[in-house]
């Protein structure tokens, strides 16, 4: 069995026994692939160990990968910063946006959208910890920015995302995990029809999933350390 394969096997394993363990629904928390910068033949192994959802950060490189692998039934996850030039980039070869925090970049998205394809599914990311270097809008604006979304009709707002601040200690990466999972369900007692919170990664997705993530965002414990 090769390594990746063995990897996502291990996983998926760790994930459903994290689901028993916080009473989880079973099958309830999605295992995402992140393969940037990960070769063709990478992400063919972990195809054919059973992966589906792909999670992807540069275009350039990500738009070649799919055009490549377009006879695979592979979910397409854009995950990285959106600069507003490539939204029609965007729009026409992912699944899903995990990264969005402008309406207006929104927008344009919504706009290139093609009438032939399904809905895009659009997670809003959170700037949980206010932290300067990272992207997202505060958690105070969120339900506004939703707001903002309701005439726009190629679009399905399914959730949030965030990427906290690093902790090292699993008590500590819970607790800030859990600031995301409360605005998560303030909004959804408020009406909002959301179904996805997209947090936690390889150091921390146990975490994650006690506080409710229902994506995880794995690369490294998948593919290994990545080239510098």
């Amino acid at each position: 069995m090769g390594y990746i394969k063995k990897n996502i096997f291990d996983l998926k394993y760790k994930i459903s026994k994290s689901e028993i363990q916080y009473n989880r629904p079973k099958n309830s928390v999605l295992l995402m692939a992140v393969s940037k910068t990960q070769s063709l033949e990478n992400i063919i192994e972990a195809f054919n160990a059973g992966q589906r959802d792909f999670g992807e950060n540069y275009i350039q490189e990500s738009i070649e990968k799919i055009s490549k692998l377009k006879k695979l039934d592979i979910i397409w996850h854009y995950i990285g910063k959106i600069q507003s030039n490539k939204s029609k980039i965007i729009a026409n070869n992912y699944d899903w946006v995990h990264s969005v925090d402008k309406i207006s970049t929104l927008k344009k998205i919504n706009n290139y959208r093609c009438d032939s394809k399904n809905k895009i599914n659009i997670c809003i990311q959170v700037n949980i910890d206010y932290e300067d270097s990272k992207s997202g809008i505060a958690p105070e604006e969120v339900e506004d920015f939703i707001n903002d979304t309701i005439e726009l009709d190629k679009i399905n707002i399914r959730g949030l995302m965030a990427i906290p601040m690093h902790q090292a200690e699993r008590g500590k990466q819970y607790q800030t995990f859990m600031k995301i999972k409360n605005l998560f369900d303030e909004l959804v007692n408020k009406g909002y029809k959301l179904d996805t919170l997209s947090i936690g990664m390889s150091s921390d997705y146990e975490a994650a999933i006690a506080a409710g993530s229902s994506i995880v965002r794995i690369g490294t414990a998948i593919f290994g350390e990545r080239k510098k």
